[in-house]
């Protein structure tokens, strides 16, 4: 149930509703749904404004309730018990169906509430996955703008069978008219993409459309927003163009060695990131892929919607990914039962059999965490040993349900063409093929620099990263690069916030040490 100071926070949030709401719940007689009724009668007691009902006849999946504004067909939906990262999502639902304003640009508010058609979106969710809250958060929005997009967000560990019935082995899974939509993160803008197919090209026209920049950054992690503020203070025209602001930092868990921040997560941090950034005059322009990039006078950024962005001086800063094993079955069963983050998906596991490929730091981690969730954990290494600190692996093997397997090549995963259900491995002592039999594979070897889109243009190490010197300056003149994409070593967020800044203050100083005619020359040929 919710604690004292959760109920005051709750309280000083509920005093912000402008229209009453209704809470309709449909309970059964099980520990969920007495739990449920529990927590929804602590919130209504919170505002005069609310006011609970039960209905065993509101919704086929019980515990489940929805937040409606009376008189309206405004509605909210939830199948389990929104704590956890959730908990937000609930917040959220409560005060804008009461009324509070939606922080959408007036453009896309406009976007989502011409959509023509009539769309039900089911979003299924674990209460340990920090992706899953952005596309709750974006689908009960737009259900609130129109009406007609209906949306109940589902905990996957609540309706096991459900999840087993539809195969789900990842989170957030979203379905559409009972068709499956899409999976992973996504926002608002990702959503309407998907649904207004000519939008991104109206994009891409509106993006061509800008004048050229001073600095443009591209990618949004901590390299980026650092990069950005710290041009945007030297006055100058700065942009930033990122396939999603944050990067990698929104898929992190625990950030504990950020200095100064004792203690945070990815998503709380990268909020914290957008939002120093958009105190300055940044030109954000999140949600794009560049393609590729074009040197010269003025430097282009080609982007996926064929939109082409300008720019005097370039800051790359596009991150890393998490790396594949590349061996037969992996893409095939991606989301299947191949996962990357145990966070999300861990919950989705109980009681089976996994197993974690990796024995550093993430991997071992991976494992002990699985371990509190499912039946049996598997963990393959490929050294001889594994590297991760003694500290974690003295509590890996401290675990009564954990197999420590080294010096094991993963050659292959299998599956019934559905879902996952083993792998094989070579033991690198013998040559020996084996064979383990499980549910489900958490790849954890490390990471993969997000630099493809720039062979033959920068200088690439053979690791694929981008090759800088000490100022962070690349092999094309103006063009500078910062964080997990480049050749600096120790890849850390506060590496690559330092880093970012490096370039910026390297990219001004390219600016007004360039030749005023080249200055000249480069804006008139915008005009």
């Amino acid at each position: 149930m919710l604690d004292a100071n959760l109920k005051t926070q709750l309280k000083s949030y509920l005093e912000k509703l402008v229209y009453p709401i209704e809470i309709v719940a449909a309970l059964d007689e099980g520990d969920k749904s007495r739990e449920l009724r529990e927590t929804l009668q602590e919130i209504a007691e919170l505002s005069d404004k609310i006011t609970l009902n039960e209905n065993s006849e509101a919704s086929g999946r019980k515990p489940a309730f929805s937040i409606n504004r009376p008189g309206t067909d405004i509605s909210v939906k939830f199948a389990g018990i929104p704590m956890g990262h959730e908990f937000t999502s609930l917040v959220l639902a409560l005060l804008q169906v009461g009324g509070h304003p939606i922080k959408l640009d007036d453009a896309v508010i406009e976007q989502i509430r011409n959509l023509d058609g009539d769309y039900l979106f089911e979003t299924y969710f674990s209460l340990s996955c920090q992706n899953c809250p952005d596309v709750v958060q974006a689908l009960n929005t737009m259900s609130i703008i129109n009406p007609r997009i209906k949306h109940v967000a589902i905990d996957g560990a609540l309706y096991q069978s459900e999840v087993d019935e539809r195969q789900i082995m990842s989170v957030p899974t979203v379905y559409m008219n009972g068709e499956l939509f899409g999976q992973g993160r996504s926002g608002v803008e990702e959503i309407l993409a998907k649904l207004d197919t000519g939008a991104s090209a109206r994009k891409g026209e509106e993006l061509s459309a800008k004048e050229a920049f001073d600095v443009l950054i591209v990618g949004g992690g901590p390299a980026g927003a650092a990069a950005a503020v710290y041009a945007a203070r030297k006055g100058i025209r700065t942009g930033v163009v990122a396939e999603r602001f944050g990067g990698q930092v929104l898929d992190t868990m625990a950030i504990e060695n950020f200095i100064s921040v004792k203690e945070t997560d990815g998503p709380k941090f990268a909020v914290a990131l957008e939002q120093h950034v958009r105190a300055y005059d940044v030109d954000i322009m999140n949600l794009q892929q560049a393609v590729e990039l074009v040197p010269g006078k003025l430097i282009e950024v080609k982007l996926a919607n064929g939109g082409v962005l300008k720019s005097k001086t370039v800051i790359l800063s596009t991150g890393a990914r998490w790396r594949e094993i590349n061996v037969p079955g992996e893409q095939q069963y991606r989301n299947n039962g191949v996962a990357y983050c145990p966070h999300c998906d861990g919950p989705l596991f109980k009681g089976k059999r996994v197993a974690v490929i990796g024995g550093g730091n993430s991997g071992v981690e991976a494992a002990i965490d699985l371990a509190g969730l499912v039946q049996h954990v598997t963990l393959i290494e490929y050294d001889s040993a594994l590297r991760a600190d003694e500290v974690l692996q003295r509590k890996l093997r401290s675990l009564g349900n954990v197999s420590i397997i080294t010096s094991a090549q993963t050659t292959e995963i299998h599956g019934d063409g559905k879902k996952v259900n083993g792998l094989s491995y070579k033991d690198r002592t013998t040559d020996e093929i084996k064979q383990v039999e499980l549910e489900g594979v958490f790849i954890q070897i490390g990471l993969v620099p997000n630099t493809e889109w720039l062979k033959g243009t920068v200088a690439l190490s053979r690791f694929g990263e981008i090759e800088i010197d000490a100022r962070g300056q690349t092999s094309v003149p103006g063009v500078f690069a910062a964080g997990d994409a480049t050749t600096v070593p120790f890849k850390q967020i506060v590496i690559a916030a330092g880093d970012g800044a490096k370039a910026a203050l390297s990219a001004f100083d390219h600016i007004i040490r360039s030749p005023i005619d080249e200055v000249v020359a480069a804006e008139a040929a915008v005009v």
